[in-house]
């Protein structure tokens, strides 16, 4: 296997958090690479010999005058989800060959929804709450009638990755699933109905559609108001999807939950009623990869650059033609 020249291409900080030891060793085994030189400005790099970019967040964006000073870049790698950051028309008009570990940067995502779910229907939150402050056992099922997960109806909005794999992980749970995508065209084993239909059936509405101008605010007020009385919005995608005004609204009536891992803006300001409201918890952002979570993305980053030192194609190869409809 021969090794590509390679240089690593992302926030030092990232690079930090995301290459440990045995990824650093992996890495100069596979290419011709310093894993300790990480770059997040090309300015003054000298690119003349590099073949690949291995990148993650952080990583500057790789313009026609970055590929002026690289004329041997083939590929770029990146250890994380999302490439519209740093990858430009002009790399796909080069005919760069690009690799994303979204795969990866799903997982933790499905996962956190998965508890979110259990915990919404089974109103963990609102007991542990209750309990805290009242310091006594009560009669739940009176205080939250009909609790639990058992013929639940969940709907998952965007046949994302994340989306598909939070099918996956509620196949064994005797819940019914719902999905709503525009763009999905083959069977996934659960019911498939138009937007309004599902926020209307659903116990939770899972949101896992990307930002896009088409999808802006796409749980609007109208959509808000046509959920069940009592039912669960979860949002680990972008803050975007939602009217975030109409939601604080239907949180203040009490009719609604929701579980937000992503706001507007993205830090709340000190007297949002979102952080106080008992039927809401917020989070910082913290669904997708974090801490040990990091190792998943470099390994498969890793798997991918070794495929290409082989002469293989990525596994997990981005086209550009499915950009318009991406995160």
């Amino acid at each position: 296997m021969r090794r590509p020249k390679t240089l690593v291409a992302m926030g030092r900080p990232v690079a930090t958090r995301l290459l440990n030891a045995q990824a650093r060793s992996r890495l100069a085994m596979i290419a011709d690479v310093d894993p300790h030189l990480v770059v997040d400005d090309f300015t003054g790099v000298d690119l003349s010999a590099v073949e690949v970019l291995y990148t993650s967040w952080g990583c500057p964006p790789v313009t026609a005058e970055v590929l002026a000073s690289a004329p041997r870049l083939r590929a770029i790698v990146h250890a994380a989800g999302s490439v519209k950051h740093h990858v430009t028309d002009a790399v796909w008009q080069r005919g760069i060959a690009v690799s994303t570990a979204a795969d990866a940067n799903a997982e933790p995502v499905a996962e956190f929804t998965l508890a979110s779910i259990l915990y919404a229907n089974k109103r963990v939150i609102d007991i542990a709450r209750a309990y805290r402050s009242e310091r006594e056992n009560q009669d739940w099922d009176a205080r939250f009638p009909g609790f639990g997960n058992y013929r639940r109806t969940v709907g998952i909005v965007g046949a994302s990755r994340i989306g598909r794999r939070v099918i996956e992980l509620l196949r064994p749970f005797d819940v019914e699933v719902l999905v709503s995508d525009p763009y999905l065209r083959e069977d996934l084993g659960v019911t498939r109905v138009d937007l309004d239909e599902l926020v209307t059936r659903c116990d939770v509405v899972s949101l896992h559609a990307p930002d896009l101008p088409e999808t802006h605010h796409l749980m609007d007020a109208a959509r808000l108001a046509g959920m069940r009385d009592g039912a669960t919005l979860i949002n680990t995608a972008r803050a975007a999807l939602v009217d975030q005004d109409a939601l604080t609204a239907e949180l203040a009536s009490g009719r609604l939950y929701a579980i937000l891992d992503h706001t507007e803006p993205e830090i709340l300001p000190t007297g949002s009623p979102l952080y106080d409201l008992p039927n809401v918890l917020v989070t910082p952002h913290i669904a997708g990869s974090l801490g040990g979570e990091l190792a998943r993305m470099a390994d498969l980053a890793l798997d991918e650059l070794a495929r290409y030192a082989r002469g293989l194609p990525f596994e997990h190869g981005v086209e550009p033609t499915s950009l318009s409809r991406s995160a």
